[in-house]
Formats: structure tokens, sequence, C-alpha cells
């Protein structure tokens, strides 16, 4: 028996069942199974039953509340990127105190997952060449929980390829990188880099070369090869630039942010997207290299693109 006098057994749980979601949201069942699908309710399903987690639900209902009561936090956890990860840092900088802009880099399905979890707040992405983005990003979202709710901003073009060791240069294309059998620093099956990098070797008709380590960001990859832990890795034109690494160019690939439609709406966010756009946002992105903002903040429905 705990301190209070309550014993374990009257205890409440910390899962809810459908009825008792329900009850406690005072909606009916078949309103709340359509909540799951189009308002990313948390809810997770054991053994064919939807169940409830009472904390999760709790920070939900706040969250909703009308100008969130989150309102002073940003947290993006997705894609790897130089360009981004700048302007994060400086809107972050110039915040009250009060509030809590973070960046996570860990990938972009990684992030997708964070996302439909509601353990972010929005997720880069990047799957694939740019001319596919439209349907290859909209088709990697209805994987995940919640997604019809959501909205992505389109952020930039980026020059995608392998970062070369300077001792490796000069290569002229991935069949004369790969007979040279180079130590192969890779990312982790979910990250974009990857999947470019994989597609782009199976569409010249060579198999990918086994990875002597595996990072965890673009930008430990492009460290890992600039410190001599291996030859080269996948990546952009700008992360190989930022550790004076030779880059071999393999197509364009679109960078958007996804984020719940309410949150494109909060001030933070527009401020992120009033950063990105600014002249230093924009003289960052040429010195980097690798970036074409023309698409920079155009919207559009997740659900339809």
């Amino acid at each position: 028996m705990s301190a209070d006098g309550e014993s374990p057994q009257d205890a409440p749980s910390p899962y809810l069942t459908v009825r008792e979601a329900a009850a406690y949201l005072h909606l009916n069942e078949k309103t709340l199974y359509a909540m799951i699908q189009d308002s990313g309710i948390p809810a997770t399903k054991v053994t064919g039953k939807w169940l409830f987690p009472r904390k999760l639900l709790d920070d939900w209902l706040l969250e909703s509340t009308h100008g969130g009561v989150l309102a002073d936090r940003l947290l993006i956890a997705g894609s790897d990127d130089p360009w981004l990860a700048h302007s994060i840092a400086r809107l972050a900088q110039r915040a009250d105190d009060g509030t809590l802009i973070a960046y996570s880099p860990c990938g972009t399905r990684k992030g997708l997952a964070l996302l439909a979890q509601r353990r972010a707040n929005a997720c880069p992405i990047h799957w694939g060449e740019a001319q596919h983005a439209t349907r290859r990003h909209a088709l990697l979202l209805r994987e995940y929980t919640g997604s019809s709710n959501w909205v992505m901003v389109q952020l930039a073009l980026r020059e995608q390829g392998v970062m070369l060791s300077r001792a490796l240069a000069p290569v002229s294309d991935l069949a004369e990188l790969l007979a040279r059998r180079p130590l192969l620093i890779q990312r982790g099956p979910g990250a974009g880099s990857q999947h470019f990098f994989t597609q782009a070797c199976t569409a010249a008709g060579i198999a990918a070369p086994e990875a002597a380590q595996t990072a965890a960001t673009e930008r430990e990859a492009a460290f890992m090869v600039a410190s001599g832990a291996g030859d080269c890795a996948p990546g952009t034109r700008a992360a190989a630039g930022e550790f004076n690494l030779h880059f071999l160019p393999l197509g364009s690939e679109a960078l958007d942010l996804v984020m719940p439609r309410s949150l494109y709406f909060r001030a933070l966010l527009q401020q992120l997207l009033a950063e990105l756009a600014s002249d230093d946002s924009r003289d960052l992105a040429e010195r980097l290299g690798g970036y074409d903002l023309a698409p920079l903040g155009r919207l559009r429905e997740a659900s339809t693109a």
C-alpha cells in the first residue's frame, strides 16, 4: 500500500481502452476511431486492440488547447543539414530564455517516427531524386500514423552524392569510385542520403559495397571521412564542403520540412521560415554550396502531394 493509502490494485492503469478513452474525452467510440487516423491522437495497437497511453493523451490534450500551451517549444528531428542547423542555431540564440528551440539530426525515417509519436514538432526529410520528390515524399509520409494531418513546407533543392577523402579524389563517376574498393562510411537504412546512394548504385547496376562503419548523422559521416576512419560516405555537397572534402555529385534532391498542419501557424515556425529566407541565410547557403532555394516556403498538403 502506498503512502496515501492507495493499493497498487486501485491505482489507475497507465493505458486506457477505447471505451475508457472515449469516456475520458467525452466522445463516442466511432469518433475516437476516426481521430486515430485523422488527428494523430496517441494510440497503439496490441494484439488487435487499441490502447491509449494516459500520459501521452494528456500531453495531446494540452498541446491541442487553443494557442498551444507548448507554443514556446520547437523541437525539430530528422534529416541532417548544415544550412538548416546554422539557421536554427541563430534563431535559438535570439529566443527568450523560456523558449526551447532544438534540432536533433537523426535521419528521415527516425524523425518521421518521432513526429508520429508527437515527440518532435517538425521533421526535415529527403527521399530520392528531386524530380520524384512530390510523389515519393507523399508516399513515405503515408506510412506514419497521423500523416493525413501533416503538411510539407519546401525548403530547398540540394546536390546529393558522395563525400570523398582528399586522398581518394579525383573520381569521375560512381563505377570508378567503387572499383577502387574504398572504405565506405554508411548511414542507417532510414537516412535519406543512404537511400539516395543505394538507389544510385542500383540504377548504375553496381552492388553497394559493405561499409566499414555506420555514422549516426551526415556531418558525423563527413567528420569520419575527414579524420581518416573511411574513404567516402553518402552526403551533400554542403556537408562535404564543411569538412574540406572532395565531392562526387550523383543528383539533386528536395529538402522538405514536415509538421502538423496546426504547427505551421505558430509564431516559432513562422520565425524559422523567415530566418531561412533572410539575406544572411541565403548568403550562408551560397557559401556552403549545393543549394537552390527557389522552392523555399512553398506549402503543400502532405496527403495530396
